[in-house]
């Protein structure tokens, strides 16, 4: 059986369930749904109600000051909503690219003992809360063969570190180079620092994610001042040629900025053989901590002028900012609970060790794209060589659109993933996959080959059932 629909999109999640709330209280029957084929939104869901109701709830929206983007009409097919109103009794996470989930106990433990700490770092008469920063940063050095851990900065996650860079870094006049793989929080800034006069050439990486080093070199010019790169793509997984890349800015006397948003924590990275000259990471993923912690490494020698200027707890008598690293770019009380977290979560990779972190992030995406393959209905993206591949694979399921799939594997199956664009339009334009997007797991060191037998499973069951919007 079906019936006509209207659903809404929006421009912002937020925006969504503030509607869904409001109609809510206004007793209308309204469900949460992902976009069917053929439309795309800045949102990957919508909110579906009677048809018949469309000119009310559009009265009450605009009431509202809600940021509707549009109004469409379909047909929906019963079996998708029974299937969205199922609870699934377990869930299987395999969205780590977004964020780690679980963390290490340990990680928990020490968040939880954090609370018992009153102290704030150059703020206090006793030096507990500063020894934490400074047992994090020493963490962190040893992470990435750093001698001196001063040169490490806390941010509040990797965007809040390539802002710093970018911005604080280039002037009016200057040029960079970047790739066509990077994320919004390269491509924003990027976009912003346009209007202010900088320019930018983007590589094209071919649709597996490879880059043609020799145009790199092509595209230089005088005013050639940084190189930013992602580290590996959050959309396939592709991990860039950096050590090359880092040997062109060494030879041409170009500041090399990383995003090692994908990498920190499960791949190598030695700073110094890779001339880096900028890292930019964050602690709520591969690293093991929690959301709102980050950093960025900058090299000695560079200047960056700050993003906040304010209280360091240090040097008070001077009004000016400190110069001194890393006080100059930590104005504010830091997030003292997340850093405990991150600290954590960097002693058990310690622990583990990286290779053995990165040979289980290996197998399990080779177990998972061995699966994929077999399954005739899917279109697969990213390169043929997962050695060349972090654990970011991307795909799509003939006859679904993307938030189809990831909401059915969700609410039927207890899989959590990412559909949709990934605040990487660039990418997905390199792909070919712009603007629908792709269907995105990211399996994670405490995965199990169990769970990615079921993912499988479960895929190969939607194949040969049609739930669809």
């Amino acid at each position: 059986m079906s019936s006509q629909i209207s659903l809404i999109t929006f421009l912002s999640i937020h925006h969504l369930l503030f509607a869904e709330e409001i109609l809510k209280k206004e007793n209308y029957s309204v469900q949460i749904l992902p976009l069917p084929s053929g439309i795309n939104s800045f949102c990957t869901k919508g909110l579906a109600f009677d048809a018949d109701k469309e000119k009310d709830v559009q009265k009450i929206l605009y009431r509202n000051n809600i940021a509707v983007e549009g109004f469409h009409r379909l047909t929906q097919k019963r079996e998708i909503s029974e299937a969205l109103n199922q609870v699934p009794s377990k869930l299987i996470y395999l969205n780590n690219a977004a964020t780690s989930f679980p963390k290490p106990k340990s990680v928990y433990q020490a968040v939880r003992e954090s609370f018992k700490i009153g102290s704030s770092p150059q703020r206090s008469q006793d030096l507990a809360g500063d020894r934490i920063l400074y047992d994090a940063r020493k963490s962190l050095a040893k992470l990435f063969h750093l001698d001196r851990f001063y040169q490490i900065i806390f941010t509040f996650n990797a965007t809040d570190s390539l802002n710093l860079a970018l911005l604080g870094f280039l002037k009016p006049g200057d040029h960079l180079i970047t790739s066509s793989l990077e994320h919004n929080s390269v491509i924003r800034p990027l976009l912003y620092l346009k209007k202010k006069g900088i320019s930018f050439t983007k590589i094209l990486t071919t649709p597996e994610g490879k880059i043609n080093l020799k145009e790199i070199e092509r595209s230089l010019r005088k005013n050639t001042k940084l190189f930013v790169f992602t580290h590996a793509s959050n959309v396939i997984g592709t991990l860039l040629p950096i050590e090359e890349i880092g040997e062109i800015a060494k030879k041409h006397k170009i500041i090399f900025l990383l995003d090692a948003a994908q990498t920190a924590g499960s791949y190598p990275i030695d700073l110094s053989r890779l001339n880096i000259d900028l890292l930019a990471f964050t602690g709520h993923k591969s690293l093991f901590g929690l959301p709102g912690t980050g950093g960025l490494i900058i090299r000695e020698g560079i200047n960056l002028t700050p993003l906040r200027f304010g209280g360091t707890g240090s040097q008070t008598k001077d009004e000016n900012q400190p110069e001194v690293l890393p006080d100059k770019y930590e104005s504010g009380t830091p997030n003292l609970p997340g850093i405990i977290g991150l600290s954590q979560g960097i002693e058990f990779i310690l622990k583990e060790g990286l290779l053995k972190v990165r040979k289980k992030e290996i197998f399990l995406t080779e177990t998972f794209l061995s699966g994929l393959r077999k399954i005739k209905d899917i279109v697969l993206y990213g390169p043929e060589d997962s050695s060349q591949q972090m654990p970011v694979i991307s795909f799509n399921l003939k006859g679904y659109s993307p938030s189809e799939v990831g909401a059915l594997l969700e609410r039927k199956y207890g899989i959590i993933s990412r559909a949709g664009l990934h605040c990487s339009p660039w990418a997905h334009q390199t792909v070919g996959t712009y603007p629908s997007g792709t269907v995105r797991f990211s399996p994670g060191y405490f995965n199990t080959e169990e769970e990615i037998d079921a993912l499988v499973n479960s895929l190969k069951e939607l194949t040969k059932k049609v739930f669809r919007v």
